[in-house]
């Protein structure tokens, strides 16, 4: 014996209890044609088993049908008749044994499903619902023996929200029936939106015998927003109230999506008369076929052994409109049945099929039973009537059954007693006669691994429009721009914020900008990065060429200087002073301007660590000759004065030894310098913020100021000679020239120091070598320029007699 429980009836009479006598029974109302549907599909399956050889041979399947009314008191009343084995029942099929049902096969709706499951859970009585979608049933600890043939919401609402972001709605409104379906499911779907970066406007709920006022308030919400589109979780008998009410407002254009409660409903589109869901899109049950299913529903002569007379009669008139049996409060314009009238000619809500998906789910819990029955009986040829049935055994079993239909459709439950979820997507597109056609238009599968996919077929979206609507809070930040959230507004309102100097973002919406890598800098329109253009001091650019030309004039002009000197070596004013000196002075003053060449051009490992190691050597080599020139003036000055023998420690070989130890001690710096911590290439990044800067770092501070620091102490001390013997006879007046040449290095590398730091870039390197060129000029002007001059316009100066009038010296 297998219940059953369906609302053949919508609603109910409200009554008020004076709680001093009995309440009366609840008295329904509203006629409920699908309620009729489902017993018929449940009665039909059940015949076609008593019918088959097959399965359960031998044994034929009873049916105890109550109608619920669509309340839970009613629903858990029924149910506890059913489990109890209540004979005093409408509805049901005479049956002598046996009293209490092995099954129970509803009810419809979400909440009384809880409500009865909780009831008879503890009996272990299964319970399998064709329409009860909300996600709390799967919970095995609450309902346990709760199994259902239609996919659980916790499906449906992510894939709602995946179908909702697959078009960039982010900003939608929400409308739940307030019962545990539409509440259950909502919060489901909330939760996955956020995930997926939706926000909801405003999330409302009602329920169908709610006042007009509560209504009312929902339409002054929907008016007030600027979302376009809402997505409910709403019962068909709630969006028929809501529609009512839109219509009267002509709230068109609104992008509605749906569920599987009314996205295939007919019924609702027929009432949708001012078009208010055209477009909709929504997620049903798979379409099904069930070979003579519709012929057998659409028999209604059998509803006449029912059992509940009055049931039947309230059935046969609205159906037919007409009317069983003429009273004196009958209606002069309504005529009487005959009780023979057939459907050929009727179309309302009973005659549409479009229901089959659900009575597919009735007709597959029915043989859900059977097979288990199957199974516990040992059936094979004959089934064994011996074995004692028990609920808790049924229950065992159908959790672990795996059939096809004669459809070829699957049917199995997993550990929570949910089928596979399956759906597909529908469209409602307006045909000619101002009908509606639904329209699969995709597919969700939960059990593949690209769960969403749309066909390529055009939909029709609100007010019949064929562009996808826009219902986003704030417009897409393009890219170059971030996301910046509006104070006190949900993550989808947002203002675009154009992105720093020096970050970039590729993506529309992008939440952050990201920063440049440091040899790359943000474009214009900062959504990418260009690499920075290096800079360094190179040949190519103006001011590398010229400062390359003044070391090549400085260069040519020591080499012209050389040769002249070459050329008059035996004259006096070369011989004077040490002519080996003046030739190693020019020959350090041509290293000293082909030196600064190694600072010119893109920094390399071996040009950094020659640039300032040549630098320092070649300086010490020629501040050396200066100091050896100035030690022989003082000396031979010393040397012309009587028993003075100084001379003899200050001869040629003194002098190269000098200038050799002076100059090897800046070598050993150098060396120590370029072991311990040598200078190198580097790329800076902070001194431009577009630009990479190619410089040599100095690796080693210590080693850097010591260079600089053994050339300052070598020139101080050259200087403080040459101004001491600068009012020496005219013939040893070179001391002048050396007091000059030193004052005009000390004031090129004092002024150098500020110059140098205050500089930018590649400029600083300009400095460097302007103040290499600038001192080494100075050398070769302020010592040799005078000698040249002489010998090239005044040769008769350059005489030993002209040399020794003057006063008498000793030849150096």
């Amino acid at each position: 014996m297998l219940g059953g429980i369906f609302s053949f009836h919508s609603s109910w009479k409200d009554r008020q209890d004076s709680y001093v006598q009995r309440p009366q029974p609840l008295q329904c109302t509203s006629l409920n044609f699908r309620g009729f549907q489902f017993a018929q599909a449940m009665v039909f399956a059940i015949e076609e088993i008593n019918n088959s050889t097959s399965l359960l041979p031998g044994l034929s399947l009873g049916y105890k049908i109550h109608d619920s009314c669509g309340s839970i008191a009613r629903g858990v009343r029924v149910a506890l008749a059913l489990a109890n084995g209540d004979v005093d029942s409408p509805l049901e099929k005479l049956c002598t044994r046996p009293a209490q049902v092995q099954a129970i096969v509803g009810e419809t709706s979400s909440s009384p499903c809880m409500a009865i499951a909780t009831t008879i859970g503890p009996f272990r009585i299964p319970l399998i619902s064709h329409f009860a979608t909300c996600a709390c049933l799967s919970d095995k600890v609450k309902y346990p023996s709760f199994l259902r043939t239609i996919p659980s919401d916790y499906y449906q609402s992510r894939a709602l929200a995946q179908l909702v972001k697959h078009f960039g709605w982010t900003w939608v409104g929400a409308i739940r029936t307030n019962d545990d379906y539409g509440n259950n499911g909502m919060a489901t779907f909330t939760e996955t939106a956020r995930r997926l970066g939706i926000c909801l406007e405003y999330s409302v709920s009602f329920f169908r015998t709610d006042p007009p006022h509560k209504i009312q308030k929902i339409i002054d919400v929907i008016k007030g927003s600027t979302s376009k589109v809402i997505v409910t979780f709403l019962s068909h008998m709630d969006l028929d109230v809501l529609i009512h009410q839109l219509s009267h407002h002509n709230l068109t254009g609104y992008q509605w999506v749906g569920t599987e409660a009314w996205i295939f409903d007919s019924q609702t589109a027929a009432l949708d008369q001012s078009h208010i869901l055209n477009g909709a899109l929504g997620l049903s049950i798979p379409k099904a076929h069930i070979g003579g299913m519709r012929e057998f529903i659409l028999d209604v002569k059998r509803l006449n052994s029912s059992g509940d007379d009055n049931t039947f009669r309230q059935f046969w008139e609205i159906l037919f409109n007409c009317q069983l049996e003429r009273t004196n409060s009958s209606s002069a314009n309504q005529r009487e049945c005959s009780g023979l009238e057939d459907l050929s000619g009727v179309q309302n809500s009973f005659t549409d099929m479009s229901l089959m998906p659900i009575f597919n789910n009735v007709y597959k819990a029915v043989y859900a039973v059977a097979h288990a029955l199957h199974a516990i009986l040992n059936c094979n040829t004959k089934c064994d009537t011996r074995v004692q049935l028990e609920p808790f055994t049924i229950l065992h079993h159908m959790k672990k059954i795996l059939f096809r239909t004669k459809e070829g459709d699957e049917v199995y439950f997993d550990e929570n007693g949910d089928p596979a979820a399956k759906y597909e997507i529908i469209n409602w597109q307006p045909i000619e006669n101002g009908t509606v056609k639904f329209v699969t238009v995709g597919l969700y599968d939960a059990t593949a691994d690209k769960r969403l996919n749309l066909h390529n077929k055009s939909l029709v979206w609100a007010k019949n429009s064929l562009q996808v609507p826009v219902s986003v809070c704030s417009e897409k930040c393009l890219p170059g721009t971030r996301k910046v959230l509006q104070k006190d507004k949900p993550i989808c309102c947002y203002d675009c914020a154009r992105c720093a100097e020096g970050e970039f973002s590729n993506t529309t919406d992008s939440v952050t900008c990201t920063r440049c890598h440091p040899e790359f800098w943000s474009n214009e329109r900062r959504d990418s990065c260009t690499r920075k253009e290096a800079q360094f001091l190179s040949y190519e650019e103006v001011m590398g060429a010229l400062l390359t030309a003044a070391s090549l004039l400085g260069l040519c002009s020591t080499a012209a200087v050389a040769c002249l000197f070459f050329k008059y070596r035996k004259t006096p004013i070369v011989r004077a002073n040490n002519s080996e000196l003046s030739f190693l002075l020019l020959l350090s003053l041509t290293l000293c301007f082909l030196c600064s060449l190694t600072f010119i051009g893109r920094p390399t490992v071996w040009s950094c660590m020659l640039r300032h190691t040549a630098f320092g050597i070649t300086f010490v080599l020629c501040i050396s000759c200066v100091l050896g020139k100035t030690v022989v003036v003082l000396m031979a000055f010393r040397s012309t004065l009587p028993d003075s023998h100084v001379m003899k420690w200050f001869g040629p070989l003194q002098q190269r030894l000098s200038v050799l130890v002076f100059t090897l001690i800046q070598v050993v710096i150098c060396v120590l310098w370029l072991v311990i911590a040598p200078p190198f290439p580097f790329k800076n990044f902070e001194e431009f913020k577009d630009q990479i800067l190619l410089e040599c770092a100095m690796g080693s501070a210590a080693g850097f100021w010591a260079v600089l620091g053994y050339i300052g102490i070598l020139a101080m001390l050259c200087f403080v000679l040459a101004f001491l013997a600068r009012k020496l006879p005219d013939n040893f007046n070179e001391a002048k020239l050396i007091t000059f040449s030193m004052l005009i290095f000390s004031a090129v590398w004092i002024t150098f120091i500020p110059a140098y730091v205050s500089s930018p870039g590649k400029f600083s390197v300009a400095v460097e070598i302007f103040a290499i060129l600038a001192s080494s000029f100075g050398l070769l002007i302020c010592i040799f320029i005078p000698k040249c001059y002489i010998i090239l316009m005044q040769p008769e100066k350059n005489t030993k007699k002209s040399i020794r009038s003057k006063g008498t010296v000793k030849s150096l």
